[in-house]
């Protein structure tokens, strides 16, 4: 104790003391902090090539054989790995026909090839991401906030609960509560077909998975009773005036047919 009470003062001591408190508080950090969001799985250099012979034996007809595109379909150079899950993942490619609008269907390619496939057109050029599984959890989100936000920039075309609704030139927006959250929020990175791109300028990573956590909502149904297809006052304006008037209507007629 003595040696120690007597080197306290050496010029050395502030330093060691230094070093010991950094070495301290690292080791509590480490210790202690919260373990990282679940990464999707990093693709290595077999998934890239075993992506690039399935895109070449099922996707090149119409994309060209290095992905750069043909009059017939988009390049893909760039478009990311959650362009291709998105699109894949949903049945919506490989097309079957043309028509004013690519419909999802099952998919045909199951879960690995298609993470095999989205490897190799990420390796193409740089793209969005497939989202993480904390970016896309209901239960992380704000369904208050979601609900804000998607009747700001959703609901125009998805209706206020994301049941969907008609476009033009017979395009339309799909049911939401139907679609997976990975889903949803791939196709806010990406914009398909006629719907825009929701970019983290536009729209960060936290406010995503809001409107995720507020669709996720909609899927257990209307609190009130019966949705009457989620069509707002067009069907609730039917209910009461077709189906309501014509009660009491009714109503009154046998009451006159009565008294008579």
């Amino acid at each position: 104790m003595k040696a120690l009470a007597a080197r306290r003062h050496h010029r050395l001591a502030p330093l060691v003391l230094l070093l010991l408190a950094l070495l301290v508080t690292g080791g509590l950090y480490a210790a202690l902090a919260p373990s990282p969001a679940t990464a999707a799985s990093t693709p290595t250099a077999d998934d890239v090539a075993t992506g690039e012979k399935l895109f070449q034996a099922s996707c090149a007809t119409c994309h060209g054989l290095n992905a750069q595109g043909t009059q017939d379909a988009p390049s893909l150079i760039g478009v990311g790995a959650a362009s291709v899950d998105f699109q894949v993942s949903t049945g919506r490619m490989p097309m079957q026909a043309n028509g004013p609008q690519v419909i999802a269907k099952p998919p045909q390619f199951a879960e690995e090839e298609t993470r095999q496939l989205a490897a190799y057109v990420a390796s193409l050029g740089p793209g969005p991401a497939i989202p993480t599984d904390e970016m896309v959890d209901p239960s992380k989100g704000d369904p208050a906030n979601g609900m804000a936000l998607f009747r700001t920039n959703c609901a125009m075309c998805h209706n206020a609960v994301g049941a969907g609704g008609a476009l033009s030139k017979g395009k339309y927006a799909p049911d939401l509560r139907e679609t997976s959250p990975v889903a949803i929020y791939e196709a806010m990175q990406t914009g398909p077909q006629s719907m825009p791109v929701f970019n983290d300028a536009t729209l960060t990573p936290e406010e995503k998975r809001d409107i995720i956590a507020y669709v996720d909502e909609q899927r257990a149904g209307s609190p009130g009773g019966a949705q009457l297809g989620a069509l707002g006052p067009v069907s609730e304006g039917l209910w009461v005036w077709v189906l309501g008037m014509g009660l009491l209507i009714g109503c009154a007629v046998w009451i006159g047919a009565k008294s008579s």
